[in-house]
């Protein structure tokens, strides 16, 4: 008889020994982030109940609230946060919220969402917060261009991301409990502006919360990118209306990821299940260029061309054959 096949079982012993690693390993400056203080944030009322004209208001409240976050970062020493804060209230930047508490919260938006025929909601993904803020941004910033007059890049980081190397990046925990807010985000869009075509761009471990939220929200499409698996087998377990993509960079570290779920004893069941790029996930895949795990947003690159034409309601480029 022969010997019955050692993959899965290598995948799950590979799964296992990482959540060791990050289990036993401690992350650098890990509790630092939510250690800074912020006041708390002005009471604001759903977007979904905010006209066109109280959207400039909405913008000028949260500049007030980064601006006290940035106060406190300061006095309490924290020279980086400060900075990344004052850069963030800087004339012209539109925050929708913002929440300087437990490692910070924003949505903030890029473009002119009350013209928006397109709107991109950025979902990031673990490792991202506050302090790496700006890269975040440029991505965004990126994308806007990419996409031209008439669209709007929403970058939302509505939620305490985990470190990369670490047990909560291989749940979803973080991402269960962030899931109500990204589809309050979405009817919130949906209301302002309810002719646009709104795109769902999850990278990394936002492609989870992406996953999570995807019943019941009105995205026109989901695009799952460097992701490592969202925590259902395949598109149809999402019960999504919208169209469902999926792409991997060709330098992108996270192909190394076993695509498994593991009940692991004392900690929870990690890992996210099948490759959101494998055929029998069922999504489309689309053409991500050759480019590192951060790299999607790069200008100039596939990925970001290809980003864009899905968000226009356009079919990606394909790759080019040799």
């Amino acid at each position: 008889m022969p010997d019955r096949p050692r993959r899965p079982r290598l995948r799950r012993a590979l799964l296992a020994a990482l959540v060791t690693f990050a289990v036993a390993v401690p992350v650098s400056g890990a509790a630092r982030p939510a250690a800074v203080p912020a006041p708390a944030p002005t009471a604001l009322g759903p977007l979904r109940e905010t006209g066109p004209a109280g959207l400039a208001e909405r913008y000028a409240v949260s500049r007030r609230d980064i601006r006290a976050a940035g106060r406190a970062a300061e006095a309490h020493g924290d020279l980086k946060r400060a900075a990344s804060l004052r850069a963030m209230a800087a004339p012209g930047r539109q925050f929708l919220s913002f929440d300087g508490r437990d490692g910070g919260r924003g949505t903030e938006v890029v473009g002119e969402l009350v013209t928006a025929r397109r709107i991109a909601v950025l979902v990031p993904g673990a490792g991202v917060g506050l302090d790496a803020y700006g890269r975040l941004r440029r991505g965004a910033v990126a994308l806007q261009r990419q996409l031209g007059e008439g669209a709007a890049v929403v970058v939302w980081l509505g939620y305490r991301s985990p470190a990369t190397v670490s047990p909560a990046a291989l749940t979803t925990g973080r991402a269960d409990r962030a899931a109500p807010g990204l589809r309050a985000l979405v009817a919130g869009l949906r209301a302002v502006r309810p002719a646009a075509r709104i795109s769902l761009l999850c990278h990394s471990y936002g492609s989870v919360i992406c996953a999570r939220s995807a019943p019941g929200t009105s995205a026109d499409a989901l695009v799952l990118y460097g992701s490592p698996g969202v925590g259902v087998e395949d598109v149809a377990s999402l019960r999504t209306g919208g169209r469902v993509w999926a792409g991997r960079s060709g330098g992108d570290w996270i192909a190394r990821v076993p695509h498994v779920r593991v009940r692991v004893p004392f900690v929870a069941t990690v890992g996210f299940g099948t490759d959101p790029v494998a055929e029998r996930f069922g999504a489309e895949v689309f053409d991500a260029g050759d480019g590192g795990h951060s790299d999607y947003l790069l200008p100039g690159s596939r990925s970001l061309t290809n980003l864009g034409r899905i968000v226009a309601g356009a079919e990606p480029l394909e790759a080019s054959r040799a």
